[in-house]
Order: structure tokens, then sequence, then C-alpha cells
């Protein structure tokens, strides 16, 4: 099993709710958001992409130091949450974020996933 190569997703290749991800991507910008209410810890929004497309990561606590602009982040068993109809890139206990090489490729900034709104649909049978 450990012989088995990760299979990477390409930004552009994301959908809502997808989980299990692994992505090598570059860090755009990184900004530190203050919490409120009970939540405890750090907490940034930084925007991430490859050469398909960016999506904003919510780095938590640890992730945050490795979050830096300009670092190249290999993320394994990512998420997409949704943030108030928004895609958001993120990685809970389960996985792992490491500073990965630097990027051999150039970011593609016309192409911002975050920036698409969805509607939640219900349907009852």
């Amino acid at each position: 099993m450990a012989d088995q190569k990760q299979q990477f997703t390409k930004v552009n290749q994301l959908r809502p709710l997808d989980t299990g991800l692994n992505l090598n991507v570059k860090v755009i910008n990184a900004k530190t958001v203050a919490q409120r209410g009970r939540i405890q810890g750090r907490f940034a929004e930084c925007l991430v992409g490859d050469e398909t497309g960016i999506i904003i990561f919510a780095a938590r606590n640890d992730q945050v130091d490795l979050a830096k602009e300009g670092n190249t982040l290999v993320l394994t068993n990512a998420r997409i949450d949704m943030f108030k109809g928004s895609m958001r890139l993120a990685v809970d206990r389960s996985g792992r974020v490491e500073v990965g090489e630097p990027a051999s490729f150039s970011v593609e900034e016309s192409n911002n996933l975050s920036l698409i709104e969805f509607e939640r649909l219900d349907v009852v049978v």
C-alpha cells in the first residue's frame, strides 16, 4: 500500500462537498482572520492555486504557519466545505498539510472557484 502513488486533483476539478482530495498548490496570499465566538485557535484565509485555477483554503492552527505567501503546499485528504454558497478548501485532523518543493507551474488566477455561488436544492421524494 505504501508503494501506491497518490492521485493529485487539479483545482478546476473540485466540486462542492468533495472529500479525500490530494492537491499540490501554491499560496498566492494569506490573511489571518480574527475569530468570534467560542472557537479556539488561529484561522487564516489563503488564496491557493495551480495551473488550472485558484480557490480559498481555510487554514487552521498549525496550518497557518505553513500557509505563507509563495509556499507550495501538498494537501493530503483535503475536502471542500461550503461557506455562504461558495467552495472553500479545508484539511481537518484526518488530513495533512506539508510544505512541498517550489512550484514548477504558474498559477492561473483568472479562474477563481471560490467566486462561483452554488444554491442548495432539497429534493423531496
